[in-house]
């Protein structure tokens, strides 16, 4: 059978309708598009540094993910009025219409146990349980007024990174590297790294590329043993072998982008290619034991190891050599008090132990390279805490909070976001947001206008309409930018 007629049986009828006089409408809107939004992907590198919709406060972004969620009355956002009614039950009108995921009946209001102090010329106040980032106040700008629509962990992890609280849509940092490119052809555009050993509550999905192509998803990386898994060279294989196997894949797949014209056969070329150059590049950058002393001591980082401290040395390497996003998980904030090591008293301390000082010395270390007015981090959980005892734990010993989507704290630093900056408020027991609250899909449309991107323009077409990262929400907070 020719290549010709092979083309045509794998035509559907959508296939015909474009390539037909009735597609000519279709090919001119296509090109007005294209002029439109430069972040339109090479045919041939996918890959490929682009320029954004205008110019970026933040060529990068290390977005910091406490999976389970921080306990955010307990860290950040200071509640003396709630310390005072401790113990008492919770009022009727704070209860009305909502729904928890472990409490029922009337809970036990509950103020925080830690002690908290004001930091910085913002005076922005941080509990005990955080004493290396009190040192770091001024580079903070701390957004009190979140809010989510989910409060069940992997809906609500998959709204935040995806848009959607269910599977399918690309996830944040797959629209940026979509966006973006990637400023080293040798490196990934988007990489992943996990601590804690569990992965994220929304699996994969949460960094995925849905329906864009595969090569904007992300590449998850390891801190201990091989970077990468199955980027090796197989046993009995050499370089020279590997680059003749490649050259003929390339070869057969450019084949069939030519009759078929799939997109993802280009995908498909532009990974295999990244892979080999990888298999250089990736053990270098995530080689930690390169770093001198004080700087492993200032993040608490052990190379060989596997740990947040060393994922987030890691991160600053990275985004050092050109990578544009940067994805830390860690598993272990889901603070319901079901054991010792889930109380917001002691628990907690330990917790914050093995963040605190490593993502100070990031913050401090990329201040110090000249970095962080154009890298952006992010650092934040799914959702917040309730004010009362979580339902299951509150005749024990052990102090535990519920999810609660209604308010919560993040933080930015960095990347032309405000330093030593509070915004939003809750009122005085924690229960709800009194002034600019900020929705999930308004923090996505910030992350990407700080990356230099109109969230309403960036987009991609899939089953015959124009998707974005924000759905049809979201708005810039400009009150966050300097």
């Amino acid at each position: 059978m020719s290549g010709r007629l092979a083309s045509l049986q794998a035509n559907t009828r959508r296939h015909f309708l474009q390539n037909s006089g009735v597609g000519l409408g279709s090919i001119a809107l296509s090109t007005m598009l294209a002029q439109d939004c430069p972040a339109v992907p090479a045919a041939t590198d996918p890959l490929a540094e682009r320029p954004s919709h205008f110019d970026a406060r933040a060529k990068r972004v290390i977005y910091l993910h406490m999976t389970g969620s921080p306990p955010n009355l307990d860290l950040f956002d200071y509640k003396p009025e709630l310390v005072k009614h401790t113990g008492e039950e919770c009022p009727q009108s704070f209860l009305e219409g909502k729904r928890f995921a472990f409490t029922s009946g009337v809970p036990k209001l509950l103020g925080t146990p830690r002690k908290f102090s004001q930091h910085g010329e913002g005076g922005l106040w941080i509990s005990d349980a955080l004493p290396h980032l009190q040192t770091v106040a001024d580079e903070l700008c701390v957004i009190h007024s979140m809010n989510t629509d989910q409060f069940n962990h992997a809906p609500a992890e998959l709204l935040l990174y995806t848009g959607s609280p269910r599977p399918g849509r690309p996830s944040l940092g797959s629209w940026a590297t979509y966006g973006l490119g990637t400023e080293n052809a040798n490196l990934p555009g988007f990489v992943v790294l996990i601590s804690s050993g569990v992965q994220p509550n929304g699996g994969k999905n949460s960094f995925g590329s849905g329906f864009l192509p595969s090569v904007f998803q992300g590449v998850q990386c390891r801190s201990k043993g091989d970077p990468v898994l199955f980027a090796s060279d197989p046993e009995g294989m050499n370089r020279e072998l590997r680059r003749m196997t490649l050259d003929t894949l390339k070869n057969l797949n450019e084949l069939q982008m030519h009759e078929q014209g799939h997109p993802e056969t280009a995908t498909r070329i532009a990974q295999y290619e990244l892979a080999y150059r990888m298999q250089e590049s990736v053990p270098e950058v995530m080689d930690i034991a390169q770093e001198p002393k004080h700087i492993l001591e200032a993040y608490g980082a052990t190379p060989g190891g596997s740990s947040l401290a060393n994922n987030c040395l890691l991160a600053r390497r990275l985004v050092e050599a050109g990578v544009r996003y940067v994805q830390l998980f860690d598993w272990g904030w889901d603070f319901h008090g079901t054991g010792p090591g889930e109380d917001i008293r002691d628990g907690l301390t330990k917790k914050c132990a093995t963040m605190d000082k490593p993502v100070t010395a990031l913050i401090r270390d990329l201040r110090q390279r000249g970095l962080l007015d154009d890298t952006l981090i992010v650092w934040g959980g799914e959702f917040g805490r309730t004010p009362f005892r979580e339902g299951r734990t509150s005749g024990g010993q052990i102090l535990g909070r519920d999810h609660y989507p209604d308010c919560y704290t993040m933080w930015m630093a960095g990347g032309g976001v405000k330093g030593g900056y509070s915004y939003g408020e809750t009122d005085e027991f924690g229960f709800g947001v009194t002034e600019n609250k900020v929705h999930i899909h308004d923090l996505q449309a910030t992350i990407l206008h700080l990356l230099g991107f109109n969230h309403e323009r960036l987009t991609f077409r899939f089953q015959g309409r124009d998707y974005r990262l924000t759905d049809v929400h979201g708005s810039v907070v400009a009150d966050l930018l300097t």
